[in-house]
C-alpha cells in the first residue's frame, strides 16, 4: 500500500519546552518514538515515518492549552496489550500525567474499549489505546 494519506507529523506547540518535554519525552519514549531532532526552542520524536515535534515558538499567542476549545482535543495512540497500558498508567502520575476519567477507567471510551486517558500539566490529553487482551 502506498504511504499516501498516512499521518507525516504532528506538532504541538507548548508554552515551556522543559515542562512540556518533562512529560511527554517520557511517554513517546516508552511508546517507542526515538529523539530524532533537537533546536533551542523544540524538539522532535520519531517513530517509524511519523514524528512528533514539541515547540516553543516565539510566534505562540496566547497562553495555556484548551484542549476544550476548537482545535484538537487529543492524540490517540496503539498501547500494546491492556497489561502494558496499565502499566503506563501506574507509571504516569511520576512523569506529569494524570487518569482522567477514573471512575469510568479503563473503559471511559465505552464497554468494548479498553484505554487510558491521560492529561499533562499543560492540558494536553492523551488516549492509550490496547490492542490486544
Amino acid at each position: 500500500m502506498s504511504p499516501r494519506g498516512e499521518l507525516h507529523h504532528v506538532e504541538l506547540w507548548v508554552e515551556d519546552l522543559d515542562t512540556a518535554e518533562s512529560s511527554w519525552a517520557w511517554l513517546l519514549d516508552e511508546l517507542g518514538y526515538t529523539r530524532f531532532q533537537t533546536w533551542a526552542t523544540g524538539q522532535s520524536w520519531l517513530r517509524g515515518a511519523t514524528y512528533i515535534v514539541l515547540e516553543a515558538s516565539p510566534a505562540v499567542r496566547g497562553k495555556g492549552h484548551d484542549r476544550m476549545r476548537p482545535g484538537v482535543n487529543h492524540l490517540a495512540f496503539t498501547g500494546g496489550r491492556r497489561s502494558e497500558v496499565d502499566d503506563l498508567v501506574t507509571r504516569a502520575a511520576e512523569h506529569g500525567w494524570s487518569l482522567m476519567f477514573a471512575d469510568a477507567h479503563p473503559y471511559a471510551g465505552g464497554p468494548d474499549h479498553y484505554a487510558a486517558y491521560l492529561e499533562n500539566e499543560d492540558g494536553f490529553e492523551v488516549e492509550i489505546v490496547a490492542d490486544e487482551t
